[in-house]
């Protein structure tokens, strides 16, 4: 789908995005209720064929305490405290194996690797439940979409939260030194996560989710937003109780609550995340702070690629830049 936007309508693009009176009090409680429980259930080594990082399987409590699987990935025997990257993987995704993401420990990370409840099978394995069931769709976007405590994505954002506590309680990690990232679903979250954590030191989202979330449904048909539309094209008169509980996840609003230094980026010809919904995102991160200086902020644009950006040429931007932000990966200290 060429952009129907031009790049200069796109940056000023600043809609006003429904809030809900409650919004800070809800997810407030929300995350409080979690945060009463020890975060880390269990740590484990996890063997591997790979001699440069080393690797666990992380079980943290998340949402009402339900168990949360992870992988922890860091370079090989390396002592000394790193920084660390919590990633959020894309919808229908799992956690996969702990050799299949590794361009964050390579670089020198600490990488903690968050499952999707319920969301594995549509690619990438994973094997943490939804254990919550409620009215809504067949879909994971429409799972509990008639109340917003009910919602599938008030849990997942709940967990990301706390994969950031749980990385912080891991050995080896600077908690002062903690960036969350993901792109597409996993944008979404890292994005959600930057509003709700107020000491995080970095955002790196990529075509992120749920931006915009009440005009995404009306400009495409890709899933995920698809699948609200064909939910809402069955059952027409929960319109309104489905348009409320949306207005509780979207990206912009935690964009505007967000303090981190931030890089986004997006295609121009995403037809899954349409690009005016992440600059919606952008152009007001950090807009709700008080703070009479923003974020830092950058954007990068891909002017003929779709939802899945600039790859490599990206992914080596994200490098460079969260390195300059975090400063270097210490790597002394080894065995």
């Amino acid at each position: 789908m060429p952009h129907s936007d031009s790049l200069d309508q796109l940056q000023r693009y600043a809609p006003t995005v429904v809030e809900p009176n409650d919004f800070d009090p809800f997810w407030r409680d929300t995350i409080g209720e979690a945060a009463a429980r020890p975060v880390l259930v269990e740590v484990r080594p996890e063997p591997t064929d790979l001699r440069l990082v080393d690797s666990w399987d992380v079980t943290f409590a998340g949402f009402d305490g339900d168990p949360v699987r992870a992988w922890y990935t860091r370079p090989a025997g390396v002592r000394a405290p790193l920084p660390a990257v919590v990633e959020y993987a894309g919808y229908g995704r799992g956690r996969g194996l702990p050799h299949e993401r590794l361009t964050w420990p390579v670089a020198g990370y600490a990488h903690l690797l968050m499952d999707n409840r319920g969301q594995a099978g549509q690619y990438g394995a994973g094997d943490t439940p939804d254990r919550h069931g409620a009215p809504g769709g067949p879909w994971p976007a429409t799972w509990g979409i008639l109340d917003p405590r009910d919602y599938h994505y008030r849990r997942l954002i709940t967990d990301a939260v706390r994969a950031v506590d749980a990385v912080r309680d891991l050995p080896g990690v600077d908690a002062s030194r903690v960036a969350v990232a993901g792109n597409s679903q996993g944008g979404g979250l890292a994005l959600a996560v930057a509003g709700l954590v107020g000491d995080l030191a970095a955002l790196v989202t990529t075509a992120p989710f749920l931006c915009d979330v009440q005009r995404a449904i009306g400009l495409t048909e890709a899933a995920p937003y698809g699948e609200i539309a064909r939910y809402l094209a069955v059952h027409r008169e929960v319109e309104e109780a489905v348009r409320r509980t949306l207005s509780y996840v979207d990206g912009v609003t935690f964009a505007r609550r967000a303090t981190a230094p931030a890089h986004f980026g997006i295609g121009l010809r995403d037809t899954v995340c349409p690009p005016s919904t992440g600059f919606a995102a952008y152009n007001q991160y950090g807009a709700a702070t008080g703070r009479p200086v923003p974020p830092e902020r950058e954007m990068h644009v891909y002017p003929f690629n779709g939802h899945e950006g600039g790859e490599a040429v990206h992914v080596r931007r994200q490098l460079r830049w969260l390195g300059a932000v975090l400063g270097p990966a210490v790597m002394s200290g080894r065995h």
